[in-house]
């Protein structure tokens, strides 16, 4: 895969064979994926699909989109029934809310970011947006009424014109796909644009990055400014804010990687391998 060189090749253990060859079986360790705007958790399929492969449990919550600190209740609220390790990931907006919701999380031990927002303490995802040359998706969305507002400020929302969804969203993805996902669509309520975040998770817990060169959702060089921030281990992959489903093997990879660390020599648990 473009741009990735950390993917298990044929040959190379799973996760559940690294136990057998250390011994004593690592703590059970959760990934817990949250997706962005515009999308659902099946967007996480191929990820998924490939995580279990690997012996990893997944979870792929539903994402209200309502309001960053709405969504990052619910997820606190997953992650709070969740007893065992957690590596935390999250997908564009899926990034501020892992961000605001694992920050007193114990038991998240990782946050990968894909193609994500890392927020800091009292920052909103335009605040992010308006520091760099804009992309093609602030010409590409439109506003639509609630007609029950869920929370209160949640009055209107947004969704991307079907029309320019594959261009701005998922160039990557063949026409068919495209044009199901640009009618599934989740609209994500304006008020998330505007909401601040906490105290960032990523500021105490080690953090993974996967930039996606090619997108035209969340500028690229906004990607590397929040990853350098974070000081988060990085990489490109050349693809576009669909990533998830363009390249999930190399998703999966730096999932893969970021559970290998959480249960390496540092963290005090089982002996580091390299996947």
């Amino acid at each position: 895969m473009p741009g990735w060189t950390g993917m298990r090749l044929a040959g190379q253990p799973t996760w559940s064979e690294v136990a057998d060859v250390h011994g004593p079986a690592p703590s059970p360790l959760t990934v817990v994926l949250v997706h962005g705007a515009f999308a659902d958790a099946s967007s996480w399929a191929g990820v998924t699909g490939l995580l279990h492969d690997d012996g990893l449990t997944v979870h792929a919550p539903a994402n209200p989109l309502r309001g960053l600190a709405h969504d990052a209740a619910c997820l606190r609220n997953v992650l709070r029934r969740i007893d065992v390790p957690v590596v935390l990931v999250g997908h564009g907006y899926g990034g501020a809310v892992i961000t605001d919701a694992a920050a007193d999380a114990d038991n998240v031990l990782a946050l990968c970011y894909v193609a994500a927002f890392g927020l800091d303490a009292g920052e909103c995802l335009l605040d992010i947006t308006s520091r760099f040359s804009p992309t093609p998706a602030a010409d590409a969305l439109f506003g639509a009424p609630v007609p029950t507002p869920f929370p209160a400020d949640a009055d209107s929302e947004l969704y991307i014109r079907r029309e320019l969804f594959p261009q701005v969203y998922a160039a990557d993805l063949s026409p068919h796909v495209t044009s199901v996902l640009s009618v599934t669509q989740r609209p994500i309520a304006r008020c998330a644009l505007t909401s601040r975040s906490g105290p960032p998770a990523w500021a105490d817990k080690p953090s993974w990055y996967a930039v996606a060169t090619a997108d035209r959702m969340l500028n690229p060089t906004a990607q590397r400014f929040m990853a350098l921030r974070m000081t988060a281990t990085t990489h490109s992959l050349e693809g576009s804010h669909a990533v998830p489903r363009s390249q999930p093997d190399a998703v999966a990879a730096m999932i893969r990687e970021a559970a290998a660390h959480s249960v390496g020599p540092d963290s005090g648990r089982t002996p580091r391998h390299p996947f």
